[in-house]
């Protein structure tokens, strides 16, 4: 998979790729991540990027200009299975969203900023538009890393234990049971006798139950 991200301060980004399980998928060439400048694309000595919006009130917009050169540039080279903009009124990431995107071959993702984006480009140039919650970032890049996360771990070969993934939380619309390691028994706390009985088929049912009774009591809105 490759995704290219579109951003007016990509080296905001450069921290979170090269750590953890998206630095394995990236060193085992099952992703690829590429950061782009918008401003490589702006007007002028400055390379403006932003101007004032038509209407008058606070804040800058992001022109459309610069973004369609980037985006036709980039198109230019391959086909993109999804134009991705991150933004707080789009689609709420989950994990099913996830799932559907890892699938997916090339995706761009443009990193909202300032006041937001010219409504033209997302009215033209934009296939999806993915919110990561209720609430307003400095910019989108801590949503595209977000997004890269999710999407990255779910490539086959990148975690050791392909199966893991399967049982995260939300796979299933469930969350995911308490979990526990040793030792069994640590001042005076025990790990419930089940999961060190050995027999799988109950530990299984009781893995089950204790996510439908989470999931009931902190997210009954999967149910």
């Amino acid at each position: 998979m490759r995704i290219d991200i579109i951003s007016v301060l990509p080296e905001l980004l450069c921290s979170p790729f090269d750590h953890s399980i998206v630095k394995r998928a990236r060193d085992k060439g099952l992703l690829e991540i590429y950061l782009h400048d918008l401003k490589d694309y702006g007007k002028g000595k400055h390379r403006q990027v932003d101007d004032y919006a038509y209407g008058g009130g606070a804040g800058m917009v992001l022109m459309v200009e610069p973004v369609f050169n980037c985006i036709k540039n980039l198109k230019s080279e391959r086909d993109y299975d999804e134009v991705i903009f991150t933004a707080p009124d789009g689609q709420l990431l989950n994990q099913g969203l996830a799932n559907e995107l890892s699938l997916r071959k090339n995706i761009i993702i443009l990193c909202g900023h300032y006041k937001g984006v010219d409504e033209r480009v997302r009215e033209h140039l934009i296939t999806r538009e993915i919110s990561i919650g209720d609430y307003v970032l400095s910019g989108g890049e801590l949503a595209a890393a977000v997004i890269t996360d999710a999407i990255g771990r779910l490539l086959p070969g990148v975690l050791n234990d392909e199966t893991s993934a399967l049982t995260d939380s939300f796979q299933d619309d469930l969350i995911a049971p308490p979990v526990y390691t040793r030792p069994a028994e640590f001042n005076g706390w025990k790990v419930p006798d089940v999961l060190v009985s050995g027999h799988q088929k109950k530990i299984d049912e009781w893995r089950m139950a204790e996510s439908e009774k989470r999931t009931a009591q902190r997210r009954p809105g999967l149910l």
